[in-house]
Parts: C-alpha cells; sequence; structure tokens
C-alpha cells in the first residue's frame, strides 16, 4: 500500500489532529454537535502546521479543498443529508487529503462509518450506556453522530499516512 500523503506531513499533524479528532466524536456523542471552535482550530491547525509540512504550492492548492468540500457539504447540508457541524468538519478536514488519496479516503470513511454506528449502536444497548447516560446521542433514532466516523477516518487517514505516506 502506498499513499501520496508525504509520511513526513502526517507525522506533523497527526499530534495536533489525532486528540481534535478524538474530542469532535465525544463531543458529537455527547451533545450531537460538533463544537465551531473544534472546525476552526483544526482549520487552523492545517493553516499554521501546513506551512511547516509541507511545500508552498502543495499547501496552497489544499487550501482550494476547503472550498470545494464546503460547498457540496452546504448542498448537502441544505437537502437534509448531513448536519452543518458535519460539512464543517469536513471541509475542515479536506485540505490535510491528498486528492489522489481520495479513494483510499472513502474506504476508509465507508469502513469507519460502519464500525461507528455499529460500535454506538451496541454501546447504547450495553451497560456502558450507563456510564454516560445523559449523551444526546443514545435517543436520536436514525441520526448518528457523524463526528464519530468524521474524526475516525481522518485520524485513520493521517496514521496510515504516518505508516505508508511517501
Amino acid at each position: 500500500m502506498s499513499m501520496d500523503i508525504p509520511a513526513s506531513a502526517a507525522l506533523w499533524f497527526a499530534p495536533f489532529v489525532l486528540p481534535l479528532s478524538f474530542f469532535v466524536a465525544w463531543s458529537d456523542m455527547r451533545a450531537m454537535r460538533i463544537p465551531n471552535g473544534s472546525v476552526i482550530a483544526l482549520l487552523a491547525i492545517y493553516l499554521v502546521v501546513g506551512l511547516i509540512a509541507l511545500p508552498l504550492p502543495i499547501y496552497a492548492w489544499h487550501l482550494l479543498h476547503v472550498l470545494v468540500v464546503l460547498l457540496v457539504g452546504m448542498v448537502l447540508n441544505a437537502g437534509g443529508l448531513i448536519g452543518a457541524g458535519d460539512a464543517k468538519f469536513a471541509a475542515a478536514s479536506a485540505p490535510f487529503v491528498f486528492l489522489s488519496d481520495v479513494r483510499f479516503l472513502m474506504a476508509i470513511f465507508a469502513a469507519t462509518l460502519l464500525a461507528a454506528w455499529v460500535t454506538h449502536r451496541l454501546a447504547k444497548y450495553s451497560p456502558i450506556r450507563r456510564l454516560v447516560p445523559d449523551w444526546e446521542s443514545w435517543d436520536q433514532g436514525w441520526d448518528f453522530p457523524m463526528g464519530l466516523a468524521l474524526g475516525g477516518a481522518l485520524s485513520l487517514y493521517l496514521i496510515l499516512g504516518c505508516l505508508y505516506g511517501a
């Protein structure tokens, strides 16, 4: 397996992005919302660390990814398919992903989404629920805390980038 994200860039991004992704997943499970501050922090990580981790032309080009994914996310949100926080988090995640890795990322996201959904549903009906009985995500019917899958997919992409990146 080979990825186009440079391993050195993934190593620069991972220590900052992974804890934030964990917080986003936790926040979305707890309150069914991804705080705007965490979206801004994720973009700020790219803006600052990206200057060190990536060559300037790639850094600048990847900023365009934010706009493209934000526009797609706005359309999906307007159609009721995803939440606004999910769209914003996906847009803030976009510059970390190399365009040539998108197919691989989609596979990671599909697997992460399935695993997150199954794990969340199993936890909902297990003794784990007693540890955090006030989480909003337990009682949302078919609505799902997508931050769990989005943060997990971005984290897994960067971890795999550390191991198998260019």
